[in-house]
């Protein structure tokens, strides 16, 4: 769209053509004197017949011509008696339609409008009103004026339209007064409005820098940022110093006042030995109850226990599932399948080619053969898709298992960063499965494995699989390691290679990685190759050349099977420069290419995209070859990839195939859930599998160059890895374990309920 300079309108409502409730997102009709004109933009609360004053841009569409897209308004009392009549006669205030204003107007004339606020009983002397009826219409006119109201105020200071309207929801006609006294409210009450947001409305009503509210607001924002970056908790002493820093004050009452916090319920306060003394560690409630309840849960699924078989006997029945699935297991093994077979909560890890999918197979036989029921789950689509492939057997996602639905509105914010998402599956209605085996679990937080406890009966079975040693969850939480720190439930760990998997050199480098021993990069491996290259420009035009043109053909695959990943989004060669420009490389802008620009991004047809949050209310089809739908469902989950097939400037969507055969429609306001996919980072490939991973190597912020990110980049490919740039920065990541600490307090809870 083209775009000229900002100006203001004016007119009435005349049609609501489109509004999207979610986000406000209108189209509307407005009625001037020099003629109708389509406007767009957020416009939550008008209705039909109000008339406003707009500001904003005219916009040329492709398709719709001119419009006016609107950045702000304001209603405005209609001057004349003809506007005022309109404006009622509209169906904006209940208990009128056209002929009642008309009578209404004719009543009162240039005072209507006066008498609707001021004298509201008066509307009584007009035939067909009753004196409760004239009261209720008075009440809609000063409600919607009180709403107007605090909404053009909370735009004077920064808010958005849709902000402004989750503001309003949560307050009502306290908002001004919330915003007087603490608006640091906002920052714990309304999603989408943070510590930052908050502060700048504190100083614009003239809070002082040391006020209470504002420190605290700044100690329980910290506790929550850190719950973004994976803690649980932090101790008092890293908390001081982090919201010290970010207020810009010395905090000398620091344990007043968490001592006040802890009284209030805001935080919970808890010492624990470390070796030095005492820590004191400070958690936000909902992550504290997550680990406790996960202890619990996990401590008692464990204590059920059911008569089991001789041990001979299970020995000998686990040899005859493997003759039938033609594998021939070293002791090893065995004994994993046996730990596997005759304990109620078991871990199995190990790296690649270690033997994990032989042992499931395994152990899912033997159970089928014993009449007992297999669930099979995954964090991810992809992971999901993996587990099924290698088992032969239906596998879906953790989330889709449960029965993933939305869950509270926008404004019933979790400061601790839990999802707003509801199970159908619960204590209330377990799961129906005498055994429940999850893959990739270090991928699991620690909201999301209380969930997956709480819908488990008591003897139900439970194995987490995964490789401790990739990177943690993205959300809070070091789930797989605390419950094998914790010493309490039986752990199989995998470090034998088997001889086909020794065969690839990216599963010996990706254990040589893991052990700190030396890697030598070449170009004469099969699967594991380096090239040399030096400035940002050299590496960009290998990775295209690689994913373009060399790799698809070698691992015998189109570019969808192709991933460029890397340490991190903002740097020379993060996801944000390398999409960027591999889009404009691999699917430059065409005049037969529709596209969409959403700040700085542009969605095209054609490109590769990603989810980038969980939308658990989000409609999906899978198509039959046909093309009719055979089969519908609802969510689409943070990591789910796919590619843009259609767009429609009619109802101003596109549509997103997804890998594993899913197509979704989103509306333009919803894009922002989108990204581009050509490259991601390492932690957004966790849980994936790709024929072929592309990584460059270029120095990056140190806390990202480590050991256990290039492990886990190393091990998302299946057929080959290809290294591109400088040697000295795999060298730098392979002897770096600065991987950031995350506080996690699981293990010792579990210890604690267990009498440990």
């Amino acid at each position: 769209m083209q775009e000229e300079q900002e100006t203001t309108i004016e007119g009435f409502v005349e049609k609501i053509i489109f509004r999207n409730s979610d986000n406000g997102y209108t189209v509307l009709s407005l009625h001037r004197k020099s003629g109708d004109v389509t406007c767009v933009g957020e416009t939550f609360d008008l209705d039909e017949g109000e008339y406003i004053e707009a500001a904003g841009q005219w916009t040329v569409h492709p398709v719709y011509d001119r419009q006016f897209k609107i950045s702000a308004y304001q209603v405005k009392i209609p001057e004349d008696l003809t506007s005022v009549r309109r404006y009622l006669g509209s169906g904006a205030i209940k208990g009128i339609g056209e002929k009642m204003a008309a009578r209404i107007v004719k009543k009162f004339g240039q005072d209507t409008l006066h008498v609707l606020e001021e004298e509201p009983e008066r509307l009584a002397e007009v035939k067909g009103i009753s004196y409760d009826g004239a009261m209720k219409i008075s009440a809609q006119v000063v409600e919607k004026r009180q709403m107007r109201d605090v909404m053009m105020a909370l735009t004077q200071y920064g808010i958005g339209m849709k902000l402004a309207t989750d503001v309003y929801s949560r307050y009502g006609d306290d908002t001004l007064a919330v915003l007087q006294k603490n608006p640091y409210r906002l920052a714990e009450d309304v999603a989408g409005i943070g510590f930052g947001t908050a502060d700048e409305i504190a100083r614009k009503t003239g809070v002082e820098l040391t006020s209470d509210f504002r420190i605290r607001a700044g100690i329980l924002f910290t506790l929550q940022a850190a719950s973004g970056e994976g803690n649980v908790y932090l101790p008092a002493d890293v908390l001081q110093r982090r919201s010290g820093a970010l207020l810009q004050l010395d905090l000398p009452d620091f344990d007043n006042t968490l001592e006040e916090l802890s009284i209030e319920g805001k935080i919970i306060l808890k010492k624990s030995e470390d070796g030095t003394g005492q820590e004191v560690r400070v958690y936000l409630p909902a992550l504290f109850r997550a680990e406790s309840e996960t202890a619990g849960y996990l401590t008692a699924l464990n204590e059920f226990h059911e008569d089991v078989s001789e041990e001979a006997e299970i020995r000998n029945g686990i040899r005859r599932i493997t003759q039938k699935l033609n594998v021939e297991p070293d002791e090893t093994q065995e004994d994993a399948a046996f730990t596997a077979l005759t304990n109620p909560v078991v871990v199995i890890t190990g790296g690649p080619g270690t033997g994990k999918t032989t042992i499931i197979r395994t152990i899912i036989s033997y159970f089928e053969w014993q009449d007992l029921d297999v669930a099979l789950a995954a964090p991810t689509g992809r992971a999901a898709r993996r587990m099924s492939e290698a088992t032969g057997r239906p596998a879906q996602t953790i989330h889709r298992l449960l029965g993933a639905s939305g869950g509270p509105a926008a404004q019933e914010k979790d400061t601790a960063g839990a999802s707003h998402v509801t199970f159908a599956v619960d204590r209330d209605n377990p799961l129906d499965a005498d055994v429940l085996i999850i893959d990739e679990s270090s991928m699991v937080d620690i909201f999301l494995m209380r969930s997956l406890l709480t819908a488990l009966s008591p003897g139900t079975r439970l194995i987490l699989v995964g490789d401790v040693d990739q990177l943690p969850s993205v959300g809070p939480g070091n789930v797989l390691r605390d419950i094998i720190d914790s010493g309490i439930f039986p752990v199989v760990k995998l470090t034998k290679i088997f001889r086909q998997a020794a065969e690839s050199d990216i599963v010996m480098n990706a254990h040589r990685i893991n052990n700190g021993e030396p890697v030598t990069l070449t170009t004469h491996s099969r699967d594991f190759l380096y090239l040399k290259r030096d400035t940002p420009q050299q590496i960009i035009g290998a990775i295209y050349t690689l994913v373009t043109d060399k790799l698809p053909k070698y691992v015998n695959g189109n570019a969808s099977d192709i991933q460029i990943l890397t340490p991190s989004r903002k740097t020379a060669l993060g996801v944000e420069t390398l999409n960027r420009i591999m889009q404009e490389m691999i699917n430059p802008a065409a005049p037969e290419k529709p596209e969409r620009k959403v700040g700085s991004v542009t969605f095209r047809l054609g490109d590769k995209v990603m989810q980038t949050k969980n939308n658990y209310t989000k409609e999906w089809t899978r198509r039959s070859v046909s093309g009719t739908a055979d089969e519908t469902g609802v969510g689409v989950y943070n990591g789910d990839t796919g590619v843009i097939r259609a767009f429609s400037d009619v109802f101003n969507t596109l549509t997103v195939a997804f890998d594993d055969g899913r197509e979704a429609v989103y509306p333009f306001e919803e894009l922002e859930e989108l990204d581009l996919a050509y490259a991601m980072t390492i932690h957004k490939a966790q849980g994936s599998e790709y024929k072929a991973v592309v990584m460059p190597l270029f120095p990056g912020p140190p806390m990202l160059m480590n050991r256990n990110l290039l492990y886990t980049a190393v091990t998302r490919a299946k057929k080959c890895v290809v290294l591109v740039g400088h040697a000295d920065v795999f060298e730098q990541m392979e002897r770096s374990l600065q991987a950031s600490r995350r506080y996690s307090s699981l293990a010792g809870q579990i210890r604690e309920v267990a009498g440990l």
